[in-house]
């Protein structure tokens, strides 16, 4: 039996897989966010416990022999550890947006714009950089007590095996310290960012990823565990992204587009992020914007609808949900792909007295497509596309975007986070899986002809309300 855990930001998921890559069961547990002023964090030692307790569960109801673990979780943010891996403060979610004015004045005076031309990482409020340069203004004192600043799966990876020292991975430390060409850390950017006197607080790089042996807790002693890479590089791997030119579309809280490259092009306007992976050469272009299915929830919760009525509801409005539009960005810290903007809000437009549910819900769900279209053009996608996430549970939904996206999608359902962390895990250990077999789509939907062309041309209308936004967000 192969474990992958996925530490995600509102649910900790454990999943087990036999060796032909079956999904034989799946434990999970919510953890809490919490959010007031723009401060987004969450509680460590809840995680952790999460993370132990679904582990206990797991292998409590699949008894046979763990083989092996792999280990994911979310990226960006600030875990700040002591040695033993425990918490110094509350974690900086990757969704907080405290750091914005730090990084309007690095996108006024050129400092934003100089990390990527040097990584290949726009940075964004939530992200290590902003964060850690805030702390060391606003709470220097947790800084000094801390001895690691990392990131959620290297916090956990540390406990889970007692090791030493906190460790991360190329794929985590991408965002916004790693020069992708040497895969070191750039101190010039620590520079940059005021963080000189920081510097030691970024963990080592284990490149490839880092491996031990568990403690005890949640998995029997002595299991071997890999330690990464992150859930979105992760999400790749679990779907088979490994091509260049191939993507995957992540609808979930986050809605991330990756495409694999083995480019490097730091020219055009500052967006996203360049993922090194375990093969030196081979990255992934991400698009990771702030929001994606946290946007419906949103709609869902104030409109009383649940998650259960949506593909009714999709049926029950045709395309364009009678001239109701939305710009879907709704995160406090703006947007971040495939552009940055840290003051844009979402907006609702078209709306009458005549407007419905369905209407609301099918504009919103439309608008994060027209959102994943423009971040995967920004990628540079020209093969296939797999998609993935909670988003895939709505069939209408998953009709809907290969509309939108005007292509076919190959659906990766279950756990595909965790897939691709035992697939990492497997390949770090020498163990030999048949990776076509574990990274076989669940379904293939082919867009409608008609419906593709009229959303194509909803597409450029997006565009340019986007435009319009983006310009009042400004002043």
């Amino acid at each position: 039996m192969y474990v992958g855990i996925d530490v995600g930001t509102s649910m900790v998921k454990a999943a087990a897989f036999d060796g032909t890559g079956r999904e034989l069961a799946v434990e999970a547990r919510p953890v809490g966010l919490s959010l007031h002023g723009g401060f987004v964090e969450q509680d460590m030692e809840e995680v952790y416990g999460a993370v132990v307790a679904v582990l206990r569960e797991l292998t409590a109801r699949v008894p046979e022999p763990v083989e092996l673990a792999g280990l994911t979780g979310q990226g960006d943010g600030v875990w700040l550890v002591d040695q033993e891996g425990r918490p110094v403060r509350a974690a900086a979610s990757w969704m907080d947006g405290r750091a914005h004015e730090l990084l309007d004045q690095w996108l006024a005076d050129g400092t934003f714009e100089t990390v990527f031309r040097r990584t290949g990482s726009a940075m964004f409020p939530g992200c290590p950089g902003p964060l850690l340069a805030w702390l060391d203004s606003h709470d220097p004192k947790s800084l000094d007590a801390a001895t690691a600043a990392v990131y959620c799966k290297d916090m956990v990876f540390q406990r889970l095996t007692g090791a030493a020292r906190a460790l991360t991975d190329v794929s985590d430390a991408s965002m916004p310290f790693l020069d992708p060409r040497t895969r070191s850390y750039d101190n010039r950017v620590v520079e940059l960012l005021g963080l000189t006197h920081r510097r030691g607080l970024l963990a080592p790089i284990s490149d490839p990823v880092a491996t031990a042996l568990a403690k005890g807790e949640g998995l029997p002693a002595d299991t071997r565990i890999a330690n990464g890479p992150y859930d979105l590089p992760s999400s790749a791997l679990g779907a088979g992204v490994t091509t260049p030119g191939d993507g995957l579309l992540i609808v979930g809280t986050c809605l991330a587009a990756l495409v694999a490259t083995t480019d490097l092009d730091l020219t055009g306007e500052p967006a996203g992020l360049y993922i090194s992976t375990d093969r030196p050469g081979h990255r992934l272009r991400a698009m990771p914007a702030m929001v994606g299915t946290a946007a419906l929830d949103w709609v869902l919760s104030t409109t009383g609808v649940t998650h259960e009525e949506v593909d009714d509801l999709l049926a029950a409005t045709p395309p364009g949900a009678h001239g109701v539009r939305v710009l879907p960005y709704f995160a406090p810290s703006g947007e971040r792909a495939p552009f940055v903007e840290p003051h844009l809000g979402a907006e609702l437009t078209g709306v009458s007295l005549e407007s419905t549910k369905a209407d609301l819900v099918r504009a919103t769900c439309e608008g994060i497509g027209y959102a994943a279209r423009h971040c995967l053009s920004a990628a540079g996608l020209t093969g296939s596309l797999a998609v993935c996430g909670g988003g895939t549970r709505s069939p209408a939904w998953m009709r809907l975007l290969a509309d939108v996206l005007g292509r076919p999608l190959r659906v990766m359902e279950g756990e595909v986070g965790a897939r691709g962390a035992v697939l990492a895990a497997a390949e770090r250990y020498g163990i030999a899986l048949d990776t076509a077999a574990w990274t076989e789509p669940t379904a293939v939907v082919e867009p409608d002809a008609g419906r593709a062309a009229y959303y194509a041309k909803g597409y450029e209308e997006h565009l340019a309300r986007l435009t319009e936004a983006r310009d009042r967000a400004r002043r």
